[in-house]
């Protein structure tokens, strides 16, 4: 997958995923990108076609839905760097046995809870 994480999560997270070459896992302490606007946030995944990884629901929540097409926005319960990532990854493992993740998680929202519990669910201005 390609995977924007927010600065809420740690950027260990992203090394994890990206050292072992399978996904992609972009954060914004790699490029200096660090208190950007949730807004700025969003375009930059909707440019590069990231699927967003956050903890700040309510707000990401708004922003997507305000949009006709979203790549995707996963919302981690703030759990803590090593539950986030095995979350995150439960995550991953949980679209790809629906298919491709990225087009599962196209104009859709994934929230996970603590208890590894998924709910996948359409999100967009398409949908309303």
């Amino acid at each position: 997958m390609r995977l924007f994480l927010d600065e809420c999560l740690s950027p260990g997270i992203g090394q994890a995923l990206n050292s072992e070459g399978l996904h992609v896992a972009i954060h914004p302490r790699d490029f200096g990108g660090l208190g950007a606007p949730d807004r700025e946030v969003l375009a930059r995944c909707l440019e590069r076609d990231l699927v967003l990884v956050t903890e700040n629901a309510r707000d990401f929540r708004a922003l997507v839905a305000a949009r006709d097409v979203h790549p995707g926005l996963i919302v981690l319960p703030c759990v803590g760097r090593a539950r986030s990532e095995a979350l995150l990854r439960a995550a991953i493992d949980f679209l790809s046995k629906r298919g491709d993740p990225m087009d599962s998680m196209v104009n859709h929202v994934l929230e996970v809870t603590a208890e590894t519990g998924m709910t996948l669910y359409p999100m967009s201005m398409q949908e309303r």
